[in-house]
Parts: structure tokens; C-alpha cells; sequence
């Protein structure tokens, strides 16, 4: 019997007062937490962004809002003057509070929760940004010019807060997505390559099991099968109507390529990706997120019962 299932946040939003209050009830002292001041710093109509310094990573560089950790003994405003001057090298002329966001995240077999106290800063106009050694390089953008910038989750959610929507083309525009179905996709290869299935597992937004299933899809590298569950989790959401949805799976190079982070260059995915491609111009508002293999047990489990479901059939028959 299915249970009911514990809703996966993508990004789960609160503001203000309720940003606050609202981790009393979500026993915040279970989860790992992550407190940070963020500033919104205009010249004009643009908006200071900076890009983060990619230090060992040798993954793609992201830009955020100027952000910063509050040190002990230290008051939010005091954190926001501090890290703006240690981190730009400049001095804030004013600074007022402007929101206090919570960020539900799933990281790995935990809830991460993170407060982000948002404040609006001014500069002189005139000063010279001298960026340290948390970032490389700065840039005052308009909100129309963020489109083809990789913005941090976080970031990118107070601005969309900001903005009022999303602010770059085809951005996942996280509040709607908030508390959306979530399917989960899987795909198994017994040999790599050897014999494929591939597995979904779909829960309504109130938790309960909608579907699951698999299918065997023949002979076939875990790669591709992992694409062609993704292609599949797509279908299976159309036909129950789902507009706004959530996949969740426990490839990382595919949630990343579904991310935009890189691009697809593996012959063998091309055509699957620009089939989920056209498929997700159905949704109205779709995030896609990575876990662990031991939190995608059900679509790993339909994925392999395809597989032996079709070989057990061939025996009887």
C-alpha cells in the first residue's frame, strides 16, 4: 500500500514575518540551516550582480546578488555593511531592510533551510567596485538583460520576488512549482549497455501517490535510459494534466543539462532531449531536481520490475 508521500520542495518560498515564524513549525532545529544576508544594490534601473569565483570548482561560474554570512555576535545590517565592503571594497551610504526569505531546499537525505535577509543598499555612484577573492568580476544588468546569465537559485528567487515573475526566458518560475506535483524518473540498464527499463513514480501535490510504472525499452546504455524515463515522466504528466511539475531524478548530468548549466553534446541524447524539449512547452511552470539514488527508490524499482517483467514474460511464453 502506498503511503502518503512527503512532498518534495524544489523551492519552497516564505516571506517576511512569515519567513520567521514559519521555521518554529517546520522544526527547524532537525534540518541543517543556512542564515545569509543578501543586498539589492541599483544604479538606476540595473542592478548589481557579481560573479562568484570559481576557486577549485571547475564547474560553471555563477553570479548572485552581493551575499554574505553573518559572523557571531554580529547583527544582520552589520553582517550586509561588512560583506559588502569586504567583498566589493566599498562603503554603504544607507541600508534598508527589505524582505526576509525562507528557502526549503533539498540537499542530499536533508532539508536545508535558509533565511536570506534581503536589503536594499546604496552606493555613490561615482565608486570603483574592487571585487576580493569571493568574486572575479561585476556587472550592473536590467532585469530584461539577466536571460543567458547563471544566476544562483537564490538570487535568482528574491529577484523573481522582486520583479513580481520570472526574469529570464524559460527561467523555472519556483513559487509556482512551490508545492506542484512531483514526479520521480528513473532508468535502468542490466549490463550498460544491456537490456533497459525506465521507471516513474508521481505524487500529487497533496502527497498522494497519482501513478507509477515502468516499461522496457530494449537494449540500451543507463544514459539513454535515463533520458527516455525523463522523455516518459513528461508524457505520463501531460495525459493526467499536469501543468506544473517537478521531476526528480538521481542523474546529475541531466538534471544539470535540463538545467541549462551544460550543454548536450552526446549524439545519443540529442534527439531525446529536444523530444523533452518540446514536451515541456506544455507546462506552465516546470523545476527538475537532483537527489541521491536512495531517494529515488520507486522509479528505481519500476525501472528494473520492467526489465524483469519482459524476460519473465519471454520464459512463459
Amino acid at each position: 500500500m502506498d503511503a502518503l508521500h512527503k512532498i518534495l520542495p524544489t523551492l519552497y518560498l516564505l516571506r517576511g514575518k512569515r519567513a520567521l515564524g514559519t521555521l518554529l513549525n517546520l522544526k527547524w532545529w532537525e534540518m541543517k540551516q543556512r542564515i545569509r544576508v543578501v543586498s539589492i544594490i541599483r544604479k538606476g534601473d540595473d542592478i548589481l550582480l557579481m560573479k562568484r569565483s570559481q576557486g577549485r570548482s571547475e564547474g560553471p561560474a555563477w553570479w548572485e546578488l552581493p551575499t554574505g554570512k553573518i559572523q557571531f555576535g554580529e547583527q544582520p545590517e552589520e553582517a550586509m555593511t561588512r560583506s559588502i565592503f569586504e567583498y566589493i571594497g566599498v562603503d554603504v551610504q544607507s541600508l534598508r531592510l527589505k524582505d526576509a526569505v525562507t528557502f526549503l531546499a533539498f540537499a542530499g537525505s536533508n532539508e536545508l533551510s535558509n533565511l536570506y535577509i534581503v536589503y536594499e543598499a546604496t552606493i555613490k555612484d561615482d565608486v570603483k567596485i574592487a571585487p576580493t577573492e569571493r568574486y572575479s568580476a561585476y556587472k550592473y544588468v536590467k532585469m530584461g538583460e539577466i536571460n543567458g546569465l547563471k544566476l544562483d537559485e537564490a538570487s535568482l528567487s528574491v529577484l523573481e520576488l522582486e520583479n513580481g515573475s520570472a526574469v529570464t526566458e524559460g527561467a523555472t518560475p519556483y513559487r509556482e512549482v512551490a508545492n506542484a506535483a512531483t514526479i520521480y524518473v528513473d532508468g535502468s540498464s542490466h549490463g550498460n549497455p544491456g537490456p533497459s527499463g525506465i521507471g516513474y513514480y508521481i505524487v500529487g501535490e497533496d502527497g498522494q501517490v497519482i501513478k507509477r510504472g515502468g516499461e522496457f525499452i530494449g537494449f540500451a546504455t543507463s544514459r539513454v535510459a535515463e533520458y527516455y524515463a525523463l522523455k516518459e515522466g513528461c508524457e505520463q504528466a501531460l495525459e493526467l494534466g499536469l501543468r506544473s511539475v517537478r521531476f526528480v531524478s538521481d542523474n546529475l548530468m541531466m538534471v544539470n543539462h535540463m538545467n541549462g548549466i551544460y550543454k548536450v553534446k552526446n549524439h545519443d541524447l540529442m534527439h531525446i532531449y529536444d523530444d523533452i524539449q518540446n514536451l515541456l512547452k506544455n507546462f506552465e511552470a516546470v523545476a527538475f531536481v537532483h537527489v541521491k539514488r536512495e531517494l529515488n527508490t520507486e522509479a528505481d524499482a519500476e525501472a528494473n520490475l520492467a526489465v524483469s517483467r519482459h524476460f519473465s514474460r519471454d520464459v512463459l511464453e
